[in-house]
């Protein structure tokens, strides 16, 4: 299996207390909200690896469709009953994802799980490696770019997990999901807020961002004024120089 995840969980947590209670929550951060924050991110990983994987067994001879339009029309629809009751593959339901989506053994989009489907005929294999390693047989995961369809558009830095679909011994295509980092951060911070609902009662703020090195991944209702306080890149060094498991500090 391919594993390629080179991401900074920042958890940014800010809690208005005196010095005492200061100390206690910045403890508290360390042993168990950015454990709970990694082990969320494993989660979801390997239910990634396991939807795509169910799923391409599931839409093995749908790849078989000699007519083109067919076997697009036919493929989307079953990947959109995949994250519908009550044929649904519960990972797929679970991991929030932007696109399900079949590919033929060039490397080209059939089609995704939506009738506005832009993808179709898109080279994702040629610019995703992750993709063209499970057209070769291997399941696997990578955090790629993704170049945005719309002309000037920014790429989306996405979690892309992929599985062969095989028929008879031979690969016959490929399914590929992605779960854009933004959209990993947006469950962070709601997962966590929920598992902290006294303590946020209480005047505490939970948000959570993730950075691939400088760059600041996020959903739409972070705080911006939050995000100036995200340590820079050589106050994270330093941290993780002494702490290399996470590091914590105060903020003024």
């Amino acid at each position: 299996m391919t594993r390629a995840f080179p991401l900074l969980v920042s958890l940014l947590l800010l809690v208005a207390c005196d010095g005492d209670r200061g100390l206690n929550e910045r403890r508290d951060i360390h042993t168990e909200d950015m454990p709970e924050a990694r082990q969320i991110v494993r989660q979801d990983l390997d239910r990634g690896i396991s939807g795509v994987t169910q799923a391409a067994e599931r839409l093995r001879r749908g790849f078989l469709v000699e007519d083109h339009d067919q076997r697009a029309r036919e493929m989307r629809q079953v990947m959109i009953r995949l994250q519908q009751p009550p044929r649904s593959i519960n990972e797929l339901m679970v991991l929030p994802i932007s696109f399900l989506a079949a590919v033929d053994t060039d490397g080209t989009v059939i089609c995704r799980d939506a009738e506005d489907d832009r993808m179709q005929g898109f080279d994702l294999g040629a610019v995703v490696p992750v993709v063209q390693r499970a057209l070769e047989g291997s399941t696997g995961y990578a955090l790629s770019e993704i170049p945005s369809i719309e002309e000037g558009g920014e790429p989306s830095v996405t979690v892309v997990f992929a599985a062969p679909a095989r028929h008879e011994g031979r690969v016959v295509g490929a399914i590929v999901a992605g779960l854009p980092l933004w959209r990993l951060a947006q469950q962070l911070t709601r997962q966590l807020q929920l598992q902290h609902a006294d303590e946020i009662s209480r005047g505490e703020l939970i948000w959570v961002l993730l950075l691939r090195g400088d760059e600041q991944h996020y959903h739409a209702g972070f705080p911006p004024d939050l995000r100036q306080l995200v340590p820079d890149a050589d106050r994270r060094r330093n941290g993780l120089s002494t702490s290399p498991g996470g590091f914590t500090g105060e903020l003024q």
